[in-house]
C-alpha cells in the first residue's frame, strides 16, 4: 500500500514540478519522512537524499521539454550554476553530520519565514512598477546567491525553487517563467547533492527497518514517486494550464502553507 500511496504522491510532484518548479523535493520530503519513519533518527537524512534523486530526474526531464525561448533567460548564468552546485555539495555533506531533528525543523522554519516574506514584502504577489509605467524588465538572478541557495536547498531537501522562484519573481519574471526557470536551477543543486548521497554509507537502521538503501537513497520510494511524476510532467509541459499570474502566485503560497503544516504531522 505504501507503494501505491507513493505513486499517487508522485502524480502530485509531477504537477508541482511543472506548475511551481519544485522538482518534487519540496512535496516529496514530508511524504518520504512518513514512508521511511521506521528509520528513526535517520529518517530526515534519507528523505532529503531520496528527494534529491527524484528532483534530478523530474527537473532534468522538465528542463528538456521547456521551450528554448524560456531558457534563454538563464544565458550567461554559468557562474551561478557552478556556485549552486558547490553550495549543494557542501549542504549534502552537512546533512550527514547535523543533529537528526535539525534539518526537519529548519525546513519548517524556513518555509514559514518564506510565506511571511512573500505576503508582507512587495514584489511577489504583484510585479514592481514605477508610477505611471509598465512593470520593470526582468533582471538576471545574481550569481552571488548561488552558494548559499545551493547549500540551504541541499541541506533542507527543498530543491531550490522555494528560494529561486521568489527571487526571480521579484526580478520581474511572470510566475510561468519563474517556475519554468526553477527546474534547471534545481537540477544544478540536485545533481551534486545526489552524488554525495549515493556515495555515502547506508544508515545502520535500514537493515532492521527493511529499507533498501543505496548510500542514503531509498530507491524503492524514489522509483514509485517517479512512476507517478514523469507522465504528468510530459502531459502538462505539452498542454500547460492557463492560470492568471496573480492566482498563480497565491497558489504558490498556498502550497507552501500546506507543506509547512504537513511536515510536523509526518514526523
Amino acid at each position: 500500500m505504501d507503494v501505491v500511496a507513493l505513486i499517487a504522491i508522485g502524480l502530485l510532484t509531477g504537477v508541482t514540478t511543472v506548475l511551481f518548479g519544485f522538482g518534487g523535493g519540496f512535496v516529496a520530503v514530508p511524504v518520504l519522512v512518513w514512508a521511511d519513519a521506521a528509520l528513526g533518527a535517520d529518517t530526515m537524512r534519507v528523505a532529503t537524499a531520496t528527494s534529491a534523486l527524484v528532483m534530478v530526474v523530474n527537473a532534468g526531464f522538465a528542463t528538456v521539454v521547456t521551450p528554448r525561448r524560456v531558457l534563454r533567460a538563464l544565458r550567461g548564468s554559468g557562474t551561478l550554476f557552478l556556485l549552486l552546485a558547490a553550495g549543494a555539495s557542501a549542504g549534502a555533506v552537512a546533512t550527514r553530520f547535523a543533529p537528526a531533528d535539525l534539518a526537519r525543523w529548519a525546513f519548517v522554519a524556513y518555509v514559514a519565514l518564506t510565506i511571511a516574506d512573500l505576503l508582507l514584502r512587495p514584489g511577489f504577489l504583484r510585479p514592481r512598477t514605477r508610477a505611471g509605467t509598465a512593470p520593470d524588465a526582468p533582471r538576471p538572478l545574481p550569481a552571488v546567491l548561488g552558494a548559499p541557495v545551493g547549500a540551504a536547498a541541499a541541506f533542507l531537501g527543498v530543491g531550490g525553487s522555494v528560494m529561486t522562484v521568489p527571487v526571480m519573481r521579484r526580478a520581474g519574471h511572470t510566475m510561468r517563467v519563474a517556475t519554468a526557470l526553477a527546474n534547471p536551477l534545481t537540477l544544478a543543486i540536485a545533481l551534486p547533492a545526489t552524488a554525495v548521497s549515493l556515495c555515502g554509507a547506508a544508515v545502520p537502521a535500514a537493515v532492521d527497518a527493511h529499507v533498501r538503501l543505496v548510500g542514503l537513497v531509498d530507491l524503492r520510494a524514489a522509483s514509485a514517486l517517479l512512476v507517478g511524476a514523469l507522465p504528468v510532467i510530459a502531459v502538462l509541459r505539452r498542454r500547460p494550464p492557463r492560470i492568471p499570474d496573480r492566482t498563480y502566485a497565491w497558489a504558490y503560497i498556498g502550497l507552501l502553507a500546506v507543506v509547512t503544516v504537513a511536515m510536523p504531522l509526518a514526523a
